[in-house]
């Protein structure tokens, strides 16, 4: 093979057939590494239950905090409106931090029946999404311009308000729902949870698309999905149904962020091969 066939467009679509599904699948066994325990427990059957404890008090310290993520993320938005490029630096740098404050803070707890346990998946994978979406920061390779979105994209904002918000409260191992309009910018669950920071970001990208690194959006897309799958058994639970309510935007928004990046690259190729 000659220079110009190793880099023809054609040899490159062969190694992208490859590519993002062998990313995909690292992310799913990143997603099932095996939880850390002080005491031992049963993978096959407590591994929900220690995940559910370690959620339910890793951030609980942090919580007077919570209004600062409000802030912050308010704060870079309209620096973005206002100056795209600078803003879009700003936007992923931002984002790129909040993910490893978010793996320091909500991946380990002590907890009541394991000891001192560590969510070891969720942990890497916070990690590496902070390290991702800084390099996106330092190329320069997000701008974000939601004038020019078209408006069906606009009819995704209540699913990124809704876990900004997060209108809930744990009663014991009960989850229910807490209209309180302060949390609009005190919820301590927006900033210091994936599961909730994930879909405002992913929103945020949605809007910006195409002018967002087409690497990044989908291991954050397809990572978040991931979760919003997991999370669909808060359903089977009487008592965490409105948790269910609360991740489902999680799993719609990272649908269809993997929608947009899939099929703008199904029609580049169709380009290419016409």
């Amino acid at each position: 093979m000659n220079a110009s066939q190793a880099f023809s467009p054609r040899t490159q679509h062969k190694r992208h057939k490859w590519f993002y599904p062998l990313i995909y699948i690292v992310l799913v066994i990143i997603a099932f590494l095996p939880l850390i325990t002080e005491r031992p427990y049963n993978p096959q059957q407590e591994t929900s239950a220690v995940i559910f404890e370690i959620l339910s008090r890793a951030t609980a310290p942090y919580a007077a905090w919570g209004w600062i993520f409000h802030v912050l993320t308010l704060a870079v938005i309209g620096v973005a409106i206002w100056k795209p490029a600078l803003g879009g630096r700003l936007m992923a740098a931002y984002f790129g931090l909040n993910y490893l404050v978010v793996a320091a803070t909500q991946s380990s707890a002590d907890t009541p029946s394991y000891g001192y346990a560590i969510h070891t998946g969720a942990l890497v994978a916070e990690v590496l999404l902070g390290a991702l979406w800084l390099g996106v920061a330092w190329r320069g390779d997000l701008r974000f311009s939601p004038a020019d979105a078209p408006r069906w994209r606009w009819l995704l904002l209540p699913l990124a308000l809704l876990t900004f918000w997060s209108p809930m409260r744990m009663e014991g191992a009960r989850a229910v729902p807490d209209l309180n309009p302060t949390l609009l910018l005190t919820s301590p669950d927006y900033g210091l949870a994936y599961c909730f920071l994930t879909p405002v970001f992913l929103f945020l990208l949605i809007l910006a698309w195409p002018n967002v690194n087409r690497f990044a959006l989908r291991v954050t897309a397809f990572n978040g999905l991931i979760y919003g799958l997991f999370n669909l058994n808060h359903w089977a639970v009487p008592e965490r149904v409105w948790l269910g309510v609360m991740h489902l935007p999680l799993l719609i928004l990272s649908l269809v962020a993997l929608g947009l990046a899939h099929f703008a690259t199904a029609e580049r190729r169709v380009n290419r091969e016409t």
